[in-house]
């Protein structure tokens, strides 16, 4: 345990005369739920029962709403919990003790190394590109007898590309079937890139596909925690024993299935999300930023050595936004005004290279 990294959550903003603070640093969506999702959370009164242990109403909404069997989906409090559940199935040591291998890359969702360990495999971390996505090359030539999981963050958190269709296809074709690749699309209704994968499609293709996606970002339901995983009855078997028991309480999943029902409006506060990181990004890369194509709800600046100062200069600006080490920081899509003070931060900060 003492080996294992220690999971740390984006921090509130510290208050600062004059400013009206924003939490930048968690990737949450700030418009919240939707009033008819808020509606149902409050029709939702019988906490004292325990929930439905499957969530089958979720299930069942989900079916008609992917198009796939409710079988194939196994809930879990938020994707995270949903991984968690695979990786306990998968993933574990061997009879004589040596621990199985989870191949994913790094920098990626940094939860994943506190799972992997958890669950007593080895991680084993291939570095990104240059430009912050997965080198799946590296990552196939890493694939051993031991490995039995591979993670797909796509879109990337905290770099932001979305995985192709067709090199995620080269990969899989090139990896053996008997090792389950988890396809994590945690910010999936967020992408706009044209030949960006569907885990969909690719699950519904190759019967070592796992899928996981969460109500948590594009949905408003962050603190509510809900997720699920999609795939196919020789995985969910599995699955299903390691469920955590009444991992979605009974008020997640009515709001999880009001939100389905009203997604029409969830697509249209989307968008209204990716408007403004279109707009982010597009005034840091002319004022000279070098940014990482971003296909989340977040945009990632490689600052190296010069990310606790900027983070600091955030903080004094009354912005919270995560900092990783000397790697960079990830700011997340917030209010309008915020990612305007934001785009000014990165106009005055001028201690790291930029792009001509």
């Amino acid at each position: 345990m003492d080996r294992l990294p220690k999971y740390a959550a984006g921090r509130p903003p510290a208050p600062v005369e004059g400013l009206t603070s924003y939490k930048l640093s968690s990737n949450e969506n700030p418009l919240g739920p939707l009033p008819a999702v808020a509606e149902a959370i409050a029709r939702e009164s019988a906490v004292n029962r325990y929930p439905d242990a499957v969530s089958t109403r979720l299930r069942t909404a989900l079916a008609r709403f992917l198009d796939v069997p409710a079988d194939d989906i196994v809930t879990g409090g938020g994707s995270l919990g949903a991984l968690n559940q695979i990786l306990a199935a998968f993933a574990g040591q061997q009879d004589d003790g040596t621990p199985d291998e989870v191949v994913y890359a790094w920098r990626s969702f940094e939860a994943y190394p506190i799972s992997v360990g958890l669950a007593g495999a080895r991680s084993v971390q291939v570095p990104v590109l240059a430009d912050g996505r997965h080198d799946l090359d590296a990552m196939a030539a890493a694939v051993t007898e031991r490995t039995k999981v591979v993670l797909l963050c796509t879109p990337n958190n905290p770099t932001g590309p979305a995985l192709r269709r067709a090199e995620t296809e080269r990969f899989i074709q090139s990896v053996p079937g008997s090792v389950l690749i988890v396809v994590d699309e945690a910010y999936q209704e967020f992408v706009r890139d044209p030949e960006a994968v569907d885990g969909i499609e690719l699950y519904r293709k190759y019967p070592n596909v796992a899928v996981l996606r969460t109500f948590s970002k594009a949905h408003g339901l962050a603190g509510l925690r809900v997720g699920y995983s999609i795939s196919h009855p020789e995985v969910t078997q599995y699955l299903r024993v390691a469920a955590v028991p009444f991992a979605v309480s009974s008020i997640a999943e009515a709001a999880a299935v009001a939100s389905l029902e009203h997604f029409g409006d969830v697509v249209g506060r989307v968008q209204t999300l990716v408007d403004e990181r279109e707009r982010v990004t597009a005034a840091l890369r002319e004022l000279g930023w070098d940014v990482p194509d971003a296909q989340g709800n977040f945009v990632w600046l490689a600052l190296g050595e010069a990310t606790p100062e900027f983070s600091q200069q955030a903080a004094a600006q009354a912005l919270s936004v995560r900092a990783f080490g000397t790697e960079g920081v990830r700011v997340s899509i917030g209010e309008s005004e915020a990612n305007s003070r934001f785009i000014e931060l990165c106009r005055a900060f001028t201690k790291v290279p930029q792009s001509s």
